[in-house]
């Protein structure tokens, strides 16, 4: 679900404002937002995520290795299968469950949980399939895209993309940012397993410190603009970690404007979560959420303040704003497009 309602207020953002996100000087990906982010600066435009999602077939586009964009996942690698090896028992990492143990101070409350965890049973390949569509081998060449996943041994939060980070293929990277604990199998890189980047951070707004700036834009579809007001146990354990997740938000928006950079958040709505619904796991409800979040982020960046903000955005490529006219066969720049496969 955080993948679908990204997939919409990237589009929306792409059509509110003529921009193209693919254009933005640092791009940084969190779980959802590592696959996301990926395909964006791989060069498939928002409008053609969601006209994939929705089941649209274009004659003659084909990915990266030649094959029919049509017979690519429609859910972003959401497809859930068993990992071939099945998991050991007990915590999935006693060295992270008992680092965490000693010092607790020292991680935020997902990656104090996620050592305890037993291993995830689900393959990241599917998600790696997704990927590999795209960029068959190696990483984008897009010249800032972060992707952010955590040691599953040392709890630390490892920023594949930047240069202080062991070398991994951009796939194996999405797919070490997806790894939800308990859930995915861990993702072995350079002789060492990763899990979920949002076990530090959904956001890691706070990378984007001493980068020299003007502008960040935001996307967050764990956080809330509105609290629930329902009483039944579960959307109230929902609203808490939206709540959570809110509140290291602000603090990292917060660290950001200290820095004199304008910073624009774009969070759900209730509309947005009452089109997710309480599994966030489920791909029934993908393109409606899709459809939601163009509609709910459009709404949010017309506010007078937040158009303000943006006005100063360079307008992109037509091509990556809107679907061109006209068959495959008649777009502009075909030999670029013919790669997209979401």
């Amino acid at each position: 679900m955080g993948g679908a309602w990204l997939t919409g207020a990237l589009a929306a953002v792409a059509d509110e404002t003529r921009w193209d996100p693919r254009s933005a000087d640092q791009l940084v990906g969190t779980s959802a937002g590592a696959m996301m982010g990926s395909l964006l600066a791989a060069g498939v435009p928002p409008w053609f995520m969601v006209a994939h999602s929705a089941g649209e077939v274009f004659e003659g586009v084909t990915d990266a290795n030649g094959r029919p964009a049509a017979e690519a996942d429609r859910d972003a690698g959401a497809t859930f299968r068993l990992h071939r090896a099945p998991p050991p028992i007990g915590p999935g990492s006693w060295r992270l469950a008992l680092t965490t143990l000693t010092r607790p101070a020292d991680f935020p409350p997902a990656a104090r949980l996620s050592g305890w965890l037993p291993r995830g049973v689900v393959s990241t390949e599917p998600l790696k399939d997704t990927i590999r569509r795209v960029v068959r081998s190696g990483w984008t060449d897009h010249p800032s895209l972060w992707l952010v996943a955590c040691d599953y041994a040392t709890g630390e939060r490892v920023v594949f993309g930047r240069e202080d980070a062991p070398r991994a293929d951009l796939a194996d990277a999405v797919a070490a940012s997806c790894a939800i604990p308990g859930f995915y199998h861990p993702v072995a890189i350079a002789g060492r397993r990763y899990v979920d980047g949002g076990m530090w951070s959904a956001s890691n707004l706070d990378l984007l410190r001493g980068r020299g700036l003007d502008l960040v834009i935001c996307l967050n579809p764990t956080s809330s603009l509105d609290r629930s007001s329902t009483r039944s146990p579960l959307d109230r354990v929902a609203g808490a970690f939206r709540s959570l997740s809110g509140r290291r938000l602000g603090s990292e928006a917060k660290q950001l404007r200290s820095e004199g950079v304008e910073v624009v958040l774009i969070q759900p709505v209730a509309e947005d979560h009452a089109a997710m619904g309480r599994n966030w796991m489920s791909g029934r409800r993908r393109h409606r959420v899709i459809e939601t979040a163009m509609g709910t982020v459009a709404a949010q960046l017309r506010q007078p303040e937040v158009r303000e903000a943006l006005s100063g955005l360079p307008k992109g490529e037509p091509y990556m704003i809107e679907r061109p006219a006209g068959p495959p066969s008649e777009w502009p720049r075909l030999r670029d497009i013919r790669r997209l496969a979401s």
